[in-house]
């Protein structure tokens, strides 16, 4: 059996509080129900974390102070087959080396679809 998808978002807004991000939905992120697969909503919170975490320091592979994540906790509450969703990061704690980042994902109508926390630490 071959499973394949393909998981993309642009971020909207970023500030030094706040990042703000959309993703479409499509077929490649939807399990076989039909909606967003857990999975591509928990990537999609934990990259727009990582956008804010970072500021406006630009990824590189094998980079010094890429913020790893080293715990998440998700709480789902709802989901929807079309449309799109926005994911809000904002920071609970900022952090030297250990930063913890709330980001909230909406539906359609600002339907709550998840909470998430992650917490990240610098690489060294």
């Amino acid at each position: 059996m071959k499973v394949e998808g393909s998981i993309e978002f642009s971020v909207i807004e970023q500030t030094a509080d706040r990042v703000v991000s959309e993703m479409p939905i499509h077929a490649g992120i939807k399990n076989p129900f039909g909606v967003v697969h857990a999975g591509a909503i928990l990537w999609f919170a934990d990259v727009s974390a990582t956008v804010l975490v970072m500021g406006s320091t630009q990824a590189s592979e094998g980079m010094k102070g890429f913020p790893l994540g080293i715990s998440l906790n998700a709480n789902f509450m709802g989901n929807q087959t079309e449309g799109t969703f926005k994911a809000v990061a904002s920071f609970v704690k900022r952090g030297r080396t250990v930063s913890v980042v709330r980001t909230l994902v909406y539906g359609a109508g600002e339907k709550l679809i998840a909470d998430i926390t992650t917490n990240h630490v610098l690489s060294k």
